[in-house]
């Protein structure tokens, strides 16, 4: 009977230590991944946004008056201002259509279910049901676009689709990039199915 009172003593007395050691320790666990992000949150946000993008034939003075031309308008259901950051940025988180302007007043639009624009380094990453289609009805359809506005510059490295209806062809190919007039173009790599219209011969 001593034994067994001991034995149940003993018990007691483990079960007490291991619940001391536990109430003792302290949550010493790292926080990593996700429950280390810091959020993060816009210095100012507009809804129905209309931006106007002009340019002057010339340089001006302070005293200078001449006419503007506009390049590009921008619309957006909703903007958001993130250059309270280090890395300055700009989203356009429920898509944007933006239509370019030629120098004959030509238009070309672009739209994206996605925007961001990285203030610093004038570069402009599109994602999302990415369309490009110029004055002539030429169209570029990919999932990501990006246009590096200080080199006036438009490339994609994913899937593309390019239609021409100049020709009736239609190309499928992945990689590709040219500069803003399209006066060079180039596509790292095509593939799938190419239909050319036939042009009907006169007997």
């Amino acid at each position: 009977m001593i034994r067994k009172s001991r034995n149940i003593l003993k018990c007691f007395a483990t079960v007490f230590t291991v619940a001391i050691l536990f109430m003792s320790c302290g949550d010493n666990y790292e926080r990593v991944g996700e429950e280390a992000v810091k959020p993060i949150y816009p210095q100012g946000v507009a809804q129905n946004l209309t931006l106007t993008y002009t340019k002057t034939t010339k340089e001006l003075g302070t005293q200078d008056q001449d006419s503007s031309q506009v390049i590009a308008v921008l619309t957006s259901p909703v903007y958001e201002d993130f250059d309270n950051q280090v890395f300055k940025f700009r989203t356009f988180p429920n898509g944007l259509k933006v239509d370019f302007f030629d120098d004959n007043n030509q238009k070309s639009v672009i739209t994206a279910d996605y925007g961001i624009v990285y203030t610093q380094t004038d570069l402009i990453d599109l994602q999302g049901n990415v369309v490009l289609e110029s004055h002539d009805g030429k169209k570029l359809e990919a999932p990501q676009m990006f246009f590096d506005r200080s080199n006036n510059w438009i490339f994609t490295e994913e899937a593309f689709t390019f239609t021409n209806p100049e020709d009736g062809s239609i190309m499928n190919g992945e990689g590709m990039d040219f500069n803003r007039n399209r006066s060079y173009f180039k596509a790292h790599k095509t593939f799938g199915l190419m239909t050319i219209k036939e042009k009907e011969l006169d007997d």
